[in-house]
């Protein structure tokens, strides 16, 4: 599995930690993101990984910044990406079973950095479930 990742400033630290966390459970990581906590614009560190998910270079992509917001709706505007914004494990299973979220946002200010890592566990162990949820995400593009 390659999952992009990748971060503003407020989101430095936590982006360590699940770099570190996942390529410990063999998760090879491509890094898109600020290494440095001087203030940076987070739509030059989140179209890269937008853009990997959207063009299938990468399985998934998880993004942070301080609100998760910003983060969140410069990944939407790519083509065939679902980006879902969450703040507890219980979002981030929801957003994988019925919205095949592909792109998981973590707001780095209103999550600790061990929910973070709950979080991402989540979003890697849960399967989109399909079914009647299958027609509800063929509309969500607009093409």
């Amino acid at each position: 599995m390659t999952i992009a990742i990748g971060n503003d400033h407020a989101g430095t630290a936590y982006k360590k930690a699940i770099i570190n966390h996942l390529e410990n459970k063999g998760v090879k990581v491509i890094n898109h993101g600020t290494d440095h906590e001087e203030s940076v614009d987070y739509p030059d560190f989140i179209h890269p990984v937008a853009q990997s998910v959207s063009e299938q270079k990468v399985d998934l992509g998880i993004i942070i910044c301080g609100s998760g917001n910003g983060a969140a709706m410069t990944a939407n505007k790519h083509a065939d990406v679902r980006c879902a914004l969450c703040w507890t494990k219980e979002i981030v299973e929801l957003a994988r079973a019925h919205n095949d979220a592909n792109i998981l946002s973590i707001p780095a200010r209103f999550t600790s950095l061990p929910q973070a890592i709950e979080m991402v566990d989540t979003y890697l162990s849960t399967q989109f479930e399909g079914g009647r949820h299958q027609n509800r995400v063929n509309k969500i593009a607009c093409q």
